[in-house]
């Protein structure tokens, strides 16, 4: 329709009419040009549609399907820095095109797994102990791994199955979204199976113990002790029952 109004007023004898018909030609012609030419500055961002800031490589698949040569456009993002690889096949957005700061609690969940957020970093988390950790620290049913990435580290301990499940819970992220980790009961119960060095005997020792990991003795007392036998029931341990029996003192 359009091209019909423009070829009717060049057949017309109005000058002005065609000079300003003949610039809109042009125009035309000159974008339909750039567009053959500069396909890709044609585009929007493609990474848009891609909701946060940690996405799996099928996710970054899906948001540049309408490039002939997606991967190589993966490895060119990965050398501008439009994009950061934490490992195979897991990735954040680069410093550029970052909306809003990564979670690093998100990226452990899908580091590795079946695994949760535990140990050190749980018991920071829940307040147990003042010292900040760097690393992000996780039990496994797998292979005990830890991973050096661009974004910091991320530890994983293997645990027995039987313990795996109980104590677990769900944490919720300002945007809604949840990562899995810890209840302090069991973040403070695979601390202290996890430290194989600690030779604990009786209740005495577990309170020197506990100081010792600077655990706030205020938290203690908000302990579930319930949960805290079943862990050590699951665990099979006798340090846990210690625990158990402290906790029930306070």
């Amino acid at each position: 329709m359009i091209f019909f109004c423009i070829v009717c007023i060049l057949l017309s004898d109005i000058p002005c009419t065609k000079f300003i018909c003949y610039a809109l030609v042009s125009i035309i012609f000159l974008y339909i040009l750039y567009k053959l030419r500069y396909p890709h500055l044609m585009r929007k961002n493609p990474l848009a549609n891609i909701p946060f800031e940690e996405f799996d490589y099928q996710m970054l698949l899906d948001a540049l399907q309408e490039y002939r040569q997606p991967r190589m456009k993966i490895n060119r993002m990965l050398a501008d820095g439009t994009i950061i690889r934490v490992k195979k096949g897991l990735y954040i957005l680069g410093n550029s095109s970052r909306r809003r700061h990564f979670s690093r609690e998100i990226l452990a969940n899908l580091c590795y797994g079946p695994s949760y957020i535990s140990l050190q970093y749980a018991l920071h988390y829940h307040g147990l102990t003042p010292e900040r950790v760097e690393t992000v620290t996780s039990v496994t049913t797998g292979r005990s791994r830890a991973f050096s990435t661009p974004v910091g580290v991320f530890s994983y301990r293997s645990i027995p199955l039987e313990a795996f499940p109980t104590g677990m819970g769900q944490y919720e992220l300002a945007d809604g979204r949840s990562f899995l980790m810890a209840t302090p009961e069991k973040a403070l119960s695979d601390t202290i199976v996890a430290d194989r060095g600690a030779g604990i005997v009786n209740v005495n020792e577990m309170r020197e113990y506990l100081a010792e990991l600077r655990v706030d003795p205020n938290m203690l007392q908000v302990l579930d002790r319930k949960l805290l036998t079943t862990i050590a029931q699951r665990y099979r341990s006798r340090r846990l029952r210690f625990l158990c029996d402290l906790v029930g003192w306070l």
